[in-house]
């Protein structure tokens, strides 16, 4: 063996040794802040990359109030040759620190999602799905030019068309009330208190609700997994891989997002142990599935159920799953198989205590449908 390739050996050995930043983000561009990463590091890696929206002017609501639109300088860029070169340049390195059986998941909208797949597979990524995240509440197009822009477009690639990689088909499924989940998802933009404001105006205008990393989550890592977020901007993944028991490592350039992230992270709540357990093995689609409820925080993992009569309690995994005792499984299975009967309505048998009342499961999805009405 010569001295050039002993000499990459060990330098290959010395940034495996590096202590990974674990719970921390990584102050500047994203592109410099992975090259202190080690190869091979992380299991997993969302980007919410910039959109290159080439805005021009201002945007006004009808009653002439002003739309927060994307206008910050992180989002700017000379022409498509500076974003291509840009994106190529910030892909190469989540190829070098990602697994050899991880994956990599990217959102985005028309003006980019179309050029970061093309740059994505000429690196050597294997695209595994596209996934529509369809905007329950979506802002309407006020000027009347074009169709209203109801979803973006997330992008789930592995490292090569022979790559293992991590998919929880089991929890998905139970997620969904036992139905396959599909490559759309309906969900709310983020909003309500989950919106970071300060003086009044929003902290970050792209803030993507935790309801969408859940999901993403869920799916394709295991607890204890080390998730990257090249551009972390208000901490959603680190906050929702904390509740999920995922360790993380965030990458962010501006540090008004930083100080938000950082405090939003330190107020986020870990699941305990049991809630984290997920189905991992093996009619037509309700309006809104049990595990919407679950990943958008209405029903909390964690949480006791109770039928009408007190004979039956089943605690509210992470997946949307019940537990009680020797049974799991959907809120429909898991009420038929302690009745002994051959179905249940678990949306009408299933309660849970609300003060001194009991409360049935439906009512929290009735409160959701008239939160997300469009």
């Amino acid at each position: 063996m010569g001295v050039v390739e002993t000499t990459k050996i060990r330098a290959r050995q010395t940034a495996q040794e590096v202590e990974l930043p674990l719970g921390r983000i990584i102050p500047g561009d994203c592109i410099k802040a992975m090259r202190q990463l080690p190869d091979a590091c992380v299991d997993m890696i969302f980007a919410d990359p910039p959109y290159n929206l080439q805005l021009g002017g201002d945007l006004n609501r009808p009653d002439g109030s002003h739309v927060d639109a994307v206008n910050d300088d992180w989002d700017k860029f000379d022409d498509f040759a500076a974003y291509d070169c840009f994106t190529r340049a910030w892909l190469s390195e989540a190829r070098r620190v990602l697994k050899p059986n991880g994956s990599l998941w990217v959102i985005g909208s028309y003006h980019n999602i179309f050029r970061v797949g093309a740059a994505m597979q000429d690196l050597g990524f294997w695209l595994l799905n596209d996934i529509v995240w369809r905007k329950a509440n979506p802002m309407p197009n006020f000027r009347g030019t074009r169709f209203t822009n109801a979803h973006e477009t997330l992008i789930w690639a592995s490292m090569g068309e022979k790559a293992k990689y991590t998919f929880n088909y089991r929890a998905m499924k139970t997620l969904n009330d036992e139905l396959q989940m599909r490559s759309d998802w309906v969900l709310p933009i983020c909003g309500g208190q989950e919106r970071l404001r300060k003086d009044g105006a929003k902290v970050h205008p792209t803030q993507k609700p935790e309801a969408l990393l859940y999901r993403v989550m869920l799916a394709t890592t295991n607890k204890g997994d080390v998730v990257l977020d090249p551009f972390f901007g208000t901490g959603t993944t680190g906050a929702v891989a904390k509740r999920l028991g995922r360790q993380w490592i965030g990458c962010e350039r501006e540090a008004d997002y930083r100080e938000a992230a950082v405090e939003r992270i330190e107020m986020a709540l870990p699941l305990d142990e049991s809630a984290l357990r997920t189905m991992q093995s093996g009619k037509s689609a309700p309006k809104v599935a049990f595990g919407t409820l679950v990943e958008t925080g209405m029903l909390a993992p964690g949480t006791e159920l109770v039928d009408r009569k007190g004979r039956y309690r089943a605690q509210v995994r992470a997946d949307g799953s019940l537990v009680s005792g020797k049974h799991s499984g959907s809120i429909h299975k898991v009420g038929a198989l302690l009745q002994d009967a051959p179905s249940c309505n678990g949306w009408t048998f299933w309660h849970f205590e609300q003060g001194n009342d009991l409360k049935p499961i439906d009512a929290v999805r009735q409160t959701y449908l008239l939160a997300t009405e469009p």
